[in-house]
């Protein structure tokens, strides 16, 4: 492992300790065992199929859900089958998908929902009707503290940005720095607020902070003052509409290459989007093609083999997020939500091919994030 990742794994190592110091929530791994007498049990699926955010979220997190679910059944432990609803890439339609879900089929779980700020507004009902909802991608800060029935596999926010910042602040050495974020948007204000947090212990000066709205298209007001303030780097709060007009907007403008672009995430489908300009850009994601954790090879395979493309980070985290889930109904040996939820409270150290995955006490997601960098149009490891 190189020294920033080093760095990395290191606060990762600190989260976990005092994470599971003194906690109830966490007990153990979570093993394989074999459900007594199998049968199907009906899990709810929350995707965005139609509206902005079906394109570079929903569909990968499909396909990622889809092929879990043939290895989980194949193997025989526990049987899943899905109800799939449609988000409509809306707050309002993620929350009459989570109603229908748990109120009206009563499954057992729900997973899905890729936004934040729809989590926050939609999950709330699963916890109050007392459905497991688990959140396979969003990652603004604290929202699994909703209640005891909501877990995220996507690293939050104030776990994955203080890696990040740690280790892009030792390998380029910026010393004044600019951040641009969606502030209608929970996981772009969360992670904005984490990097300037961040940045303050880093004593790293912020020489500006511009914001925008989810749905803008013009960025370049923002932009000509952020160039003016002359920063080393540039952190990006969004989503991946928004981010990519962004970078391509900033090449535009003539930003140089001496402006280091950091995100807290960018796809393998945002570089393609944003071209050239995408080149040198650092990100801080939940997993990459490149990280060396259990099965990785073995999914990349699967998932090139059946749907001829490169897998893509929220396939990655939904594809975990369901093979953590089906241990956790065959550890309780029942389709009973409680039981289910009990049983996924105690997943420590459990391997995927996002890496070793605990619960903090809240629910949220604990393992080591892929620290990457664009080079020639494809992620490398940042060294």
């Amino acid at each position: 492992m190189n020294r920033c990742r080093r760095i990395a794994a290191a606060f990762i190592v600190a989260v976990l300790a005092v994470g599971f110091a003194g906690c109830e929530r966490i007990a153990g791994v979570v093993p394989e065992a074999a459900v007594s007498d199998p049968e199907s049990v009906s899990i709810g699926v929350v995707v965005s199929l139609t509206g902005q955010y079906a394109e570079p979220y929903g569909f990968s997190m499909q396909r990622g859900f889809e092929l879990a679910r043939e290895d989980i059944n194949a193997r025989g432990a526990v049987r899943l089958t899905f109800v799939t609803e449609d988000d409509q890439s809306t707050v309002a339609g993620a929350q009459a998908a989570v109603q229908h879900l748990a109120v009206d089929h009563a499954v057992s779980a729900i997973v899905g929902i890729a936004i934040s700020t729809q989590l926050k507004h939609a999950f709330p009902i699963a916890q109050e009707n007392g459905v497991v909802a688990f959140s396979s991608v969003s990652s603004a800060a604290g929202l699994s503290a909703i209640g005891d029935f909501i877990f995220r596999a996507g690293l939050a926010t104030d776990i994955s940005i203080p890696a990040g910042v740690m280790a892009t602040r030792e390998r380029l050495g910026y010393q004044r720095v600019a951040a641009i974020y969606d502030e209608a948007d929970a996981f772009s204000t969360s992670s904005n607020a984490e990097i300037s947090k961040a940045l303050g212990m880093a004593d790293v000066d912020i020489l500006r902070v511009e914001a925008f709205q989810t749905g803008d298209t013009d960025f370049s007001e923002q932009l000509t003052r952020i160039l003016e303030s002359a920063p080393d780097a540039l952190f990006i709060s969004g989503l991946s509409p928004e981010v990519t007009q962004i970078m391509i907007q900033a090449d535009q403008l003539g930003f140089p290459d001496s402006v280091h672009l950091i995100l807290a995430d960018l796809s393998l489908d945002d570089i393609r989007k944003v071209g050239e300009a995408s080149e040198g850009t650092v990100t801080f994601k939940s997993w990459s093609t490149m990280v060396d954790t259990p099965g990785n090879p073995d999914f990349i395979q699967k998932y090139q083999e059946k749907y001829g493309i490169e897998p893509e980070e929220w396939a990655a985290q939904s594809y975990a997020t369901l093979q953590i889930l089906a241990a956790a109904i065959a550890n309780a040996n029942s389709a009973d939500s409680a039981a289910i939820r009990d049983a996924l409270a105690q997943t420590r150290d459990f391997p995927t091919i996002l890496g070793d995955f605990s619960f903090d006490p809240n629910g949220e997601a604990l393992y080591e994030p892929a620290i990457l960098i664009v080079k020639n149009g494809e992620f490398q490891a940042f060294e």
